[in-house]
């Protein structure tokens, strides 16, 4: 995978609401007091990105490669995201509305899938991904960055809205602004009506961004921030830890036999566990098996308990579930009312990475 460095990758939340398809700069929306470099800045798109850029990367799935000579007379709306990114996923709802409200009016929606893990780089992953989640409008896959550094992408989802004449129109960066950008769509189409009505399922659901007191936070020492195990983490070793005796709000501990890489931390033993005190409805987990083919088991607790109703899509009442890919599971969603709980996931069998903590 192309990494950009730690000073100069962007977290994927993000926490903006973009520009406006008359490219004003929006004010942000549930942002939170986390330190400025992890913030994706809203920014007004300041060229016309050629769609002879959608060439420089790929394969394409759902369809034919496509490029400005194929999209000419067709309104096109480019979204880059990427597949274990929650922000990414949330969108997924609306692109798969408009293409289909919209595509027999002369509107092509294209995903441009640009990794953020290394295990998105891999084509077979990608695909099984797009089965998993439905994603029918055509993608291509960008691994190393070619087509996102012709955009001048730096967020992850980022929206850029074009003409039928390959003129850029707009350019959203982050969750949000979906009926600025859909409205901009009906001008360029010459249609009219009321906007589409989008309803996510599980992970692809709104965010609760009133409750939303937590932020996206990286396990992997080369992005990890927050981390108060005793003596705070050795990197790539086996190292057993211990829990503190307080997890604050906010910070996160690991418990047990682990190996923390540059990227993810891997369980090294049985009963290895990670928690978290977080305040959000959902709370996500990107993780993988560290071998392909050999799932691990894994049991969730919240404030040491079973989660019960507040099981998240990926897990039982029970707490129990099975990291069978590399993607992101959602283990938490609480019902009402959201408070300040504790996580904890135990690791049954050796083997697990886990990458990042995102929330909802």
């Amino acid at each position: 995978m192309s990494r950009s460095t730690s000073s100069d990758r962007m977290s994927r939340r993000g926490w903006l609401k973009g520009v406006t398809a008359g490219l004003i700069p929006l004010s942000l929306g549930g942002a939170l007091a986390l330190p400025p470099a992890r913030k994706a800045l809203a920014r007004a798109l300041a060229f016309s990105p050629s769609l002879d850029a959608l060439k420089l990367s790929g394969p394409w799935f759902n369809g034919p490669p496509l490029d400005a000579t194929a999209l000419r007379g067709r309104t096109v709306v480019v979204c880059f995201w990427t597949y274990s990114c929650i922000n990414s996923l949330r969108v997924l709802p609306y692109l798969r509305a408009w293409q289909a409200r919209y595509g027999g009016h002369g509107l092509t929606v294209i995903g441009v899938h640009t990794p953020e893990f290394a295990f998105e780089t891999q084509t077979p992953n990608v695909r099984q991904a797009l089965k998993d989640l439905d994603v029918t409008f055509p993608v291509v896959v960008d691994s190393a960055r070619r087509i996102w550094n012709a955009f001048g992408a730096n967020a992850w989802p980022a929206f850029y809205v074009i003409d039928a004449e390959g003129r850029g129109h707009g350019h959203v960066d982050g969750e949000g602004q979906y009926d600025q950008i859909e409205r901009l769509v009906q001008t360029l189409l010459a249609v009219s009506g009321p906007l589409s009505t989008v309803a996510g399922v599980g992970p692809q659901a709104e965010a609760d961004w009133r409750d939303l007191g937590s932020g996206e936070t990286y396990v992997g020492y080369g992005q990890a921030n927050a981390f108060v195990s005793p003596g705070g983490p050795h990197r790539d070793v086996q190292q057993l830890y211990h829990p503190p005796r307080l997890l604050p709000l906010n910070r996160w501990s690991l418990s047990g036999s682990w190996n923390v890489g540059e990227e993810f931390a891997t369980s090294t033993s049985a009963s290895a566990t990670i928690a978290h005190r977080f305040h959000a409805r959902d709370l996500h987990l990107v993780m993988a098996p560290s071998a392909p083919g050999k799932p691990v088991r894994v049991r969730v607790k919240l404030d040491g308990q079973a989660p019960g109703q507040d099981h998240g899509w990926d897990a039982g009442a029970d707490g129990v579930a099975l990291v069978d890919q590399p993607r992101m599971y959602q283990l938490v969603r609480q019902a009402r009312p959201v408070s300040d709980r504790t996580f904890e996931i135990e690791a049954v069998d050796p083997g697990l990475r886990v990458y990042a903590f995102t929330f909802g």
